[in-house]
Parts: C-alpha cells; structure tokens; sequence
C-alpha cells in the first residue's frame, strides 16, 4: 500500500513546528550561555583561578625584642615546616608511601597523616617548626626516593636568648608566631608584620605549569621593640629573687620592680616563680601569670607613705604634729591594734612614720576624713589607686577599693595601715615615684621605642604626666621623713653606705574568702634612692614568707642587695661624705660568647668571677652581666649554652682587656678562651694586638708586651 502523500499544507505545518522547536532549543541554549557568562561568570573564574593557581605562604620576619641598650631579648630564628600537596601526590600515586614515610620521620599517627595527604584541598599542613636534623633527613630522603609533593617551608620561630630571665615582661608567641604573653602579645600589631606570597599556576592534574608567570607578593617584616627594661639590672633582681627561693626557709613567690621616678621608666621587673619561654608548652599555664601587673595584694604600712603624703599635703599633719599610742586605738567600737605590743607613747609624725605606728596613722587618716567627707579617697584615686595604669603590658588588674558609699570610719582607719584595700605591685611603685619625684604621678614605660625595619624610629617613649598629686615641699618633706625609717626604724636592712635611702617597710596579713588567712603574710620594701636627689624607687615583694614575715626582715635586705648593684652599675655616685665606701673591687667582664662552656668557665674564674652555666649546646649564646659591664669581683656571671643563631659568627672570639696583668695570668686567660700568645719584654701587659673588644677567629694570635 502506497504511503499518504502529504499536501502543501500540512507539510508546511510540520516544517513550522520543527522550526519552533529548534528556535526555542536555541533559545534556551542562549540563556544558559547567557546565564553562565553574565550571572555566573565571575563565581566560576573565581573557582577556576582557585583551581589553576595556588598560594605558597611566605611567613614575615617577627620584630626583635630588645633591652634599653640593645641587647636582644627575643629574635627569630629560621625553622623548617612541613607541608604536602595531594593533587601532586594522587597524579604520582604515591599517596600510601608518602604518607608512611612522613608519619615514621615526624612520629605522627600513619592513618592520620594519610588523611591529609588524600585530603580535597591543594596546600596542608603535616608538622610545624621540625627539628633541624629531621628536616636534614626529610630532605634526604626525598631526594633519594623522589617523592613529589612534600614542601619543607622555611618559617621563623622565637628565640630567648636569656631563658627565665624577664619572662613575664617579654612573654612569648605561638606557633603561628602570634604573640600569646607580655610584651610579644601587647605589643603583637607593631611586631608581627604582615606575611607575603607566591602564586604559581597548575593544570587540571595538579602539575606545575613550568612556563607559567609565578607573582611574589613580598612580606612586610616586623618593627624591633626597644624596652625601658635594663638586661643587667634584671639579672641583678632575678639573682636576688633566686636566692631568696633557693634558701631554707622560701616563699611562696616574690618580686621585684625598679623604676626610673622622673620618667616613669621600668628598669626591671621581676618575679619568681618563672618559666622558660623557649618551652613554655613544659609549664602550667599559671605560670604564665605577671604577678605584677595582674594580682592585688594588701599593700599593709608601705601605704602609709600615701597616708602621711595626703596629710602633708591638706595640713591636717606636719613636722610639728604629734600623736599618742597607747597600744591600740578604737575606732566605733573596733579595736585596732599597732603591730607591735610595746606602745610607742607620744610621738611626733616623723616618729610615727619611723615606728610604723598604727594607732597614729589611722588618728592621721581620720583627719584627712574629718576636714572633708571623701577627701582621703580623692587622694587615693589621684594616686592611681583602683583604676590601670596604662602600662604597655596584657592583663592589668585596676585593684580593689571598697565601695565609697560603704567606708565609715572603721574602713577609713583600716585604710590608713595599708589594710582593706588591694593593689597592684605597678600601682604602688608609680605611686612611690609620684612622691619621690615631686608630686607628680606617671604613666609607667615598658616600651621605650620602636623600630620599623627599614631604621626608621616609629615610635619614642617620653615621660607621660597624668596628675600633679601632691606639691613638691609635701614631696620634699616625706622623702626626708622616709629616711629616718632606714636610719634608725623598721628599714635598717635597707641601708646602702654611702647613700641617703628613703623607704617604708610593710606587713600585710592576706585575705580569702573575706577574712584574715592565719599564718599567710605579704612582706614588702619599698625604697627611693638617692633620697637626696631620687634616681630609683624599687619595691620587694615576698609572698607568704616561710618563718620570719616582717617586711624589715625578707624584703628590705633584697633591696639593699638589688639597688647596691644597680647604684655602682649605673655610676650613681655616693653622696654621704667620709663614709667608709664598700671595699669590693670592681672588675670588667669579659665577652665569652662563642667559647665553649669550658673555655668560657675557665676564663671567667681566671677573671676573678663565679659562674653558673645553663642551658645545652656547643657555644655560649649569651651572658650577664653583659660584657663590658663592672661587676663585683667573686660576683656570679650567668653564662647559657646553646647553637649560634648566625652561622657567620661561629669561632668569632672577643680579644680580651689584658692591661695590667702578668704574663702567667695573660697566657692561661687566652689559653682558655682559644687564642694564642706572642710577646715581648716581661712584667706586666701594657700594650696588645689586636685591641681589646675586637673580634677575631679562634686560634689567632695575640700579639702582647710586657714592660716592668
């Protein structure tokens, strides 16, 4: 049977419907085009550069820490990271021995790290900052096994140079070389800088494109940080602090803090218990905590130089004013008793500050109080009592001040004796400053200048007045009334002959839970020295003394110990005519870093020094006192082992000051320190070549004569 012919018409009508159809298929194969060009377009080119190009981090060199005369305290070192790339991995298939050889190199759990290396993404982490020997081996091996897609990055990681020694100033940072702790955490912004990269292309199989245009966005480093801290005064803090805990009877924790009262500098600050920051994974995270700046305590009569400075000032009390202790005095039906149980009888006020009298002081705060309601506490606040100081370090706690509203007379006389209220060490040493410097109180400094990386001087610390509190006669008078507690009262231990000491010993029995702990005391001892023209305020703090507790007896002697050293380090002259002067001869310590703790030990103790060595490693990496400084002869120098950080400097041996001395004592000095001796003439060494506090290699000669 013949098929139907189609007439005219309907095959027009079939042609127009297939025309149709093709018409709207290409229509809708124009709007997905213009769907995916116009609205999806930038979301997919983003997703194939993210596809085609990858970021290989380029990490900033962190600022370096240093003291007042630019010795470093934290730097940078360089240390190898490991990271993978499992595209490249799954294109050589090598996802199973890579990943086994990685987990037996780094010690790491096999299945995790096979995890990431079959991971989804382009870049990842293995270990951070490995050893150096096993990055060496890494390395090796990958050579030797052609293992593709393993990156060892070159990364920087911090570096304490001085171990302890101001851990809780400096603080330290984490392994993302952000700052976690003091210093490197207050001042995090100016210090971390911002990290570069480089951008390279890849195809759709994860493999370089070798002729591809790489972009290097080039770091910005990080600026240097100068503090106001002095690294030898430190030391001589610290070496105090360390023997108060190492003797029979050690305290829970004690500390330290010197200040410069004229410009409100912190020359140290020091507390014991310390960690190490270099392995601050090793201590308890309380550890970390700056006594200092975050804790208060009950401050007992070291707060009386606030009380009697506040009655000066408003002249409800002056040299002429006297007081009379029976014993005790009641204040609304409370007992307030002195500290000792023989009464001190009628006294004037500067006796009553040399005895530390209780009854006197709160009768002399009650004065403030009577001549106008509120009137002690302006003062207290004027001092920076109960609010931060501001100082350039985390975690700073404002004190306790019981609420205004709730002081009555019996607070006010508690008050009065350094009791009923809690401050910051910080706190108190600004406000001793403020009446040893002429009433005027300052914002203390840690952070003396910063430094971008290019030189350029970013910042520069200056002396930052807050409030003129009291008036320079009132400060005038309470330094010489301060000098009779050291003279004849309470302070005597504090005494340093051949100079006026001003100071105020305290004793304060601590709180918990709103009452007074039996057989828990805080000592303290703070001084200004010179009292005749004030060049340092230092105060000791001894937390829960074991046996004696009597500031007089475990803080002021630390005082006396601390400031004699930083007195003759800084060349603060005596100022008590024909007094005998301490006889102790003084000696420059030589450089010993980069000798070995051998050769450094021996020249040392040839020097006239003890020594105490810490640390591990080939080479002394650091020491204190610095070298060129004086130091007591028989005095301790702490010397620290460890791997110079600079390749370049290994072997490199500072030729020692030999003048005066004999021809035995010049060859045993150098033999212990790696250099040889040629000479002329005998008797003692008055000349030398090369000079003194140059730098040669080890085992070069030293050219010296002698003359009788």
């Amino acid at each position: 049977m013949r098929p139907k012919k189609l007439n005219r018409i309907d095959l027009q009508r079939r042609i127009t419907l297939v025309l149709v159809i093709c018409l709207c298929c290409f229509s809708l194969v124009v709007v997905w085009l213009a769907k995916i060009q116009l609205i999806q377009g930038a979301a997919l080119q983003e997703k194939a550069n993210e596809t085609r190009t990858r970021d290989l981090p380029v990490a900033a060199a962190r600022g370096a820490i240093y003291d007042c005369n630019g010795n470093k305290l934290a730097f940078s070192i360089t240390a190898d990271s490991v990271s993978v790339s499992p595209p490249d991995i799954k294109a050589a298939g090598q996802e199973k021995e890579v990943a086994s050889f990685l987990a037996q190199a780094l010690s790491l759990d096999e299945q995790t790290v096979y995890q990431k290396v079959t991971s989804d993404v382009s870049f990842v982490w293995i270990q951070r900052k490995v050893d150096f020997d096993v990055a060496a081996r890494i390395k090796e091996q990958i050579a030797e096994k052609n293992y593709v897609g393993i990156n060892l990055i070159e990364e920087t990681q911090r570096y304490y140079p001085n171990g302890v020694l101001a851990a809780h100033v400096i603080g330290f940072s984490g392994i993302d070389n952000e700052g976690l702790e003091g210093v490197e955490k207050s001042m995090d912004g100016v210090l971390a800088g911002t990290d570069g990269r480089i951008v390279g292309e890849y195809d759709n199989q994860g493999r370089l494109i070798t002729q591809a245009e790489y972009e290097y966005i080039a770091p910005t480093d990080g600026s240097d940080v100068y503090l106001t801290i002095d690294e030898n005064i430190q030391f001589f803090a610290e070496r105090e602090l360390d023997a108060l805990m190492n003797s029979d009877t050690p305290p829970k924790g004690a500390g330290v803090l010197i200040m410069r009262p004229q410009t409100g500098e912190i020359l140290a600050a020091a507390y014991r218990n310390a960690f190490d920051p270099n392995h601050y994974g090793d201590f308890d995270a309380s550890a970390y905590r700056n006594f200092l700046i975050s804790d208060s305590y009950e401050p007992g009569s070291v707060f009386k130089i606030i009380t009697g400075s506040t009655a000066l000032e408003e002249g409800v009390a002056d040299l002429s004013s006297r007081y009379y202790d029976p014993g005790y005095i009641m204040v609304n039906g409370t007992r307030i008793g002195c500290w000792t149980n023989n009464p001190h009888g009628s006294q004037s006020f500067a006796e009553a500050v040399k005895n530390s009298c209780n009854p006197a002081f709160v009768t002399i705060g009650l004065s403030i109080e009577e001549k106008q309601q509120g009137l002690f506490y302006k003062y207290i606040r004027a001092f920076g009592f109960g609010q931060n100081t501001g100082v350039d370090l985390p975690g700073e706690a404002p004190g306790i001040l019981i609420d205004e509203e709730n002081v009555h007379k019996v607070e006010i006389g508690t008050i009065s004796i350094g009791q009923g209220i809690a401050v910051t060490p910080i706190q108190m040493i600004t406000a001793v400053s403020a009446v040893a410097n002429g009433g005027v109180l300052l914002k203390p400094q840690i952070v003396s200048k910063v430094v971008d990386s290019d030189g350029t001087v970013r910042k520069k610390a200056k002396a930052e007045p807050v409030r003129q509190v009291i008036s320079a006669e009132t400060s005038a008078t309470m330094l010489e009334v301060l000098q009779g507690v050291v003279e004849e009262g309470s302070g005597t231990k504090a005494a340093i002959p051949g100079y006026k000491v001003a100071g105020k010993t305290g004793t304060a029995q601590k709180a918990k839970n709103g009452v007074y702990a039996p057989g828990k005391y805080v000592g303290s001892f703070a001084g200004i020295v010179p009292a005749d023209h004030p060049e340092l305020v230092c105060l000791v703090i001894v937390d829960e003394p074991s046996g004696v507790y009597y500031g007089s007896q475990v803080a002021a002697p630390v005082f006396s110990a601390v400031v004699s050293d930083c007195l003759r380090y800084l060349g603060i002259a005596p100022s008590i005519e024909n007094e005998v002067k301490p006889s102790v001869n003084q000696i420059k310590v030589i450089d010993v870093t980069n000798l070995s703790a051998e050769g450094a030990e021996q020249a040392l103790r040839l020097s006239g020094f003890q020594v105490e060595v810490a640390g591990s490693g080939d080479v002394v990496v650091s020491q204190l006192p610095a070298a060129g400084s004086k130091a007591d002869e028989g005095s301790l120098v702490s010397i620290e082992l460890g791997e110079a950080p600079e390749t370049g400097a290994l072997g490199m041996i500072t030729v020692p000051d030999l003048s005066g001395k004999r021809m035995s004592e010049v060859a045993s000095l150098l033999s212990a320190m790696g250099l040889k001796l040629t000479y002329t003439g005998s008797g003692e060494a008055v000349e030398q070549k090369p000079e003194a506090g140059e730098k040669v290699q080890a085992g070069s000669t030293v050219n010296v004569r002698f003359n009788e």
